[in-house]
């Protein structure tokens, strides 16, 4: 069965750290662009970042950049996001996704039924 599947969410306080992992199995992740994405309650989905399948290129969203970090370990098929200097806005269920390669640039903005494959999603919370 092909799928992702995200973990390391959890209950931080403000300013602290988390890793998130969204693991491949089923198929090559390094075949794809990953993205992860966030949705918090009443609001829309929001792209966070995308790392190109192709040379490692990465795209932030500017709420994020500084302070997260989107990593690919295609040997273990697994994507990471490192999340620093967590705020309370970040709380959100995120997702991660994958798009065949050649999509990367658009990776952040494509309609969800253009991905290949979505996870189940991982709560973070940011709260003291």
């Amino acid at each position: 069965q092909r799928q992702l599947v995200e973990s390391g969410g959890g209950l931080v306080q403000p300013g602290e750290s988390l890793r998130l992992s969204c693991a491949a199995s089923g198929f090559t992740l390094g075949h794809y662009a990953i993205g992860w994405f966030r949705q918090a309650p009443g609001k829309e989905r929001e792209g966070v970042s995308c790392v190109s399948s192709m040379d490692g290129s990465t795209i932030y969203a500017d709420s994020v950049k500084g302070r997260f970090t989107i990593s690919r370990d295609n040997a273990k098929n697994t994507v990471y996001l490192q999340m620093n200097g967590l705020k309370p806005e970040d709380t959100a269920v995120y997702y991660c996704a994958a798009v065949e390669g050649p999509l990367f640039r658009l990776c952040m903005v494509l309609p969800s039924g253009e991905y290949d494959y979505w996870g189940q999603g991982t709560q973070v919370t940011v709260s003291s």
